[in-house]
């Protein structure tokens, strides 16, 4: 009898994919003022560029395309996938201009997950993993499983579920888990 492999869901925006540091790329290329990480610290992402910028960007063909992996997310996941069922999981129905551009962007840096793993979502409440990697308490508050919120700047001082500074720690939490 074959045993069950436990399940991941994992989140892409803030958590495999760095949306912060391309938003301040993008800034920059756009305005010519590099805004400190800083300036996303302790509010919500979409306050974290002036004049609305976050939510244009988030609007403009070609974003979530071309955001940057999240240092350690292509190796922690490899490594991962080799004793869990990894399901990428994304509130992408906001944005629906998105959804070609994040399958895209998954198919060329996280090839070794298939789209049967891949969810593309509005309300994360029906994801029925093990365990949930996410940035957003939101998110996590409505996980069945157990959580891990990614550390990102709008979730400062939240101490609600088991905080995760890089994918290395997620990586070492997880194996204990086996």
């Amino acid at each position: 009898m074959e045993i069950k492999r436990k399940t991941i869901a994992v989140d892409m925006d803030g958590v495999i994919a760095d949306t912060i540091t391309h938003f301040i790329n993008w800034y920059e290329r756009d305005f010519g003022v590099r805004i400190p990480i800083e300036s996303f610290h302790g509010k919500p992402e979409h306050e974290g560029l002036p004049g609305g910028a976050v939510r244009r960007f988030v609007y403009t063909p070609g974003f979530f395309r071309t955001v940057p992996v999240m240092k350690g997310a292509r190796e922690a996941l490899t490594e991962l996938s080799k004793s869990f069922d990894i399901y990428i999981v994304s509130a992408a129905m906001e944005f629906p201009q998105s959804l070609i551009e994040k399958y895209e962007w998954l198919k060329e840096n996280f090839s070794f997950i298939t789209w049967k793993n891949i969810v593309f979502c509005g309300d994360k409440s029906i994801i029925g993993t093990d365990y949930m990697i996410d940035d957003h308490v939101k998110n996590l508050d409505l996980c069945k499983g157990k959580t891990f919120m990614f550390t990102a700047g709008h979730n400062a001082g939240i101490d609600t579920h088991t905080r995760v500074n890089n994918w290395e720690e997620v990586v070492t939490l997880l194996k204990q888990e086996l």
